[in-house]
């Protein structure tokens, strides 16, 4: 487990300051270092086995599990989400989501106060199996918004149906910190392509040892989709795209539009001692996907385990959406999703850029999976279209910071804009390599490394990867672009710091 620093002063002036041996963005642009390989480091992860305790169904078919917080738009409300009975049989009746309550009763802790209650809704989601001609039906997915909370406060819940006498045992959670420019979360957890693996185990200890207040999730996260329905492991590491964006011998592991769901529930309680206890906020990245087989559907199991600020924020769409966290405006995108001048999603950034108040939330992050300052060999220069059509939008409205996953490893930018150094440019972080997938150590400017763009891997979402536009092609690079500060292969996560120093805010990325 690694540890990066870095400072973000929010200025565009030239102000040199160095804080606690934290170099900030006015001391750069830095010039670009390369970690040296562990040798030791095993860059394979391995998935956890079907067997582990961690996986196992409550007894109880009522008894809720795998249970959420996630924010709401501001800080005086969260979502509890949870699922009852489990997953179920393939070709199952599905379930009634009506025979089961979905209640959540809260108090702030140490209150001396009787129960808050609120009431919520719950779905069913099913997944098409193509192969084997058979679907899978989800549990009862519940899903209750609490509103009229106090910023900054502990409070105390539980969730489920009192009526069958299956409540869940108690836990806790912290509402985010009011929106003002002196107010922020002590420490923010970001990570990306967490997946099932042994190396996860160890990612979620180091996380919970942190106890942070926010956790920012980017992609990868049940890998379902790298498993067939009838459980076998499928190994698409040399899928590619070619120029018209169509796969290479990929039929075997995508085309086929299987995956297997029950691993989101195994995740789901995996996660829980985490997600229950801290507001955790989900990014689709490519394994979200999982095309439907008849109607095309994609995203269904991401969009409805977990609840997303679409409607508050003004999205209607769990793809892309914002909120507040103390003095900090998220926005979370879609590298998937149609993303030209004319999309919703276009449409709806313009307008979410243009409302934020910068002396409330004076930070702006922005968070999506593909990303666009990435040197490393993998998914290089795959989200060059996305980066054509909205790079200028953010560069405009002054964002600040930028993460991204899908590229297993990590890599910090100096503030760049279109490829270019500029000090009022975003910084750009990839933090990709949380535990699943397989390190990458490979960079384009290595020896015979030189970019094919005929051939670009997109992990078998060529159908459905709308990056794959118009990329510039370019000479062999002979050695680290200038506008990357930092990169290092190896597993681990990012924590991110917002305070309050010389009237200025920092942001520390270690």
């Amino acid at each position: 487990m690694t540890s990066m620093s870095f400072l973000v002063i929010l200025v565009c002036a030239v102000i040199i300051i160095t804080v606690d041996a934290f170099p900030s963005t006015v001391d750069g642009p830095f010039t670009p270092v390369t970690a040296p390989l562990d040798p030791n480091l095993n860059p394979v992860a391995f998935d956890l086995p079907e067997s582990d305790p961690s996986f196992v169904q409550p007894n109880s078919k009522f008894l809720p599990e795998q249970i959420s917080v996630s924010l709401s738009y501001n800080s005086d409300s969260v979502w509890i989400s949870w699922v009852t009975t489990g997953c179920c049989e393939e070709d199952s009746v599905p379930l009634d989501p009506n025979s089961v309550q979905s209640v959540v009763q809260y108090r702030e802790f140490n209150a001396r106060t009787r129960n808050k209650h609120a009431t919520g809704h719950s779905i069913v989601y099913n997944q098409q199996y193509n192969a084997l001609k058979k679907n899978y039906t989800s549990g009862i997915i519940h899903h209750v918004q609490l509103t009229g909370l106090k910023p900054n406060t502990l409070y105390q819940y539980r969730c489920g149906d009192p009526s069958l006498s299956a409540m869940s045992r108690d836990y806790y959670f912290r509402t985010m910190p009011k929106s003002t420019s002196e107010s922020y979360p002590h420490r923010i957890i970001v990570a990306g392509d967490l997946g099932l693996t042994y190396n996860t185990s160890t990612v979620l200890t180091h996380i919970l040892s942190n106890h942070p207040d926010l956790v920012v999730l980017i992609g990868g996260f049940s890998y379902a989709d790298t498993y067939l329905a009838n459980k076998t492991k499928l190994n698409c590491s040399s899928c590619k795209c070619d120029h018209n964006g169509t796969s290479s011998g990929c039929d075997s592991c995508y085309n086929g539009r299987e995956s297997y769901q029950p691993r989101w529930d195994y995740w789901g309680r995996f996660m829980e001692p985490l997600t229950a206890n801290v507001p955790t906020m989900m990014v689709a990245g490519e394994h979200e996907i999982e095309p439907q087989t008849d109607d095309n559907l994609t995203f269904v199991a991401y969009s409805s385990r977990f609840a997303f600020p679409s409607n508050e924020s003004g999205s209607f769409t769990p793809l892309y959406y914002s909120f507040n966290a103390g003095g900090a405006h998220f926005i979370v995108l879609n590298a998937y999703t149609p993303y030209d001048y004319s999309s919703d999603q276009y449409i709806w950034l313009e307008n979410d850029l243009r409302n934020i108040n910068r002396s409330e939330t004076p930070w702006v992050v922005a968070t999506w999976s593909l990303p666009w300052y990435s040197t490393f060999k993998g998914h290089y220069r795959e989200g060059e279209s996305m980066r054509i059509n909205l790079e200028d939008l953010l560069y405009s409205y002054q964002v600040d910071i930028v993460f991204n996953s899908q590229v297993d490893a990590y890599e910090r930018s100096n503030r760049v804009y279109n490829y270019t150094l500029d000090q009022c440019g975003p910084v750009y972080i990839t933090i990709g390599a949380g535990g699943a997938g397989k390190l990458e150590t490979e960079h384009v400017d290595d020896p015979g490394n030189c970019p094919d763009h005929s051939q670009r891997n997109s992990a078998g979402s060529c159908s459905f990867n709308f990056t794959l536009g118009p990329v510039n092609d370019e000479p062999c690079r002979l050695n680290q672009p200038d506008y990357s500060a930092y990169r290092e292969s190896s597993f681990g996560v990012g924590m991110l710091e917002v305070s309050l120093l010389y009237n200025l805010y920092r942001l520390v990325f270690k």
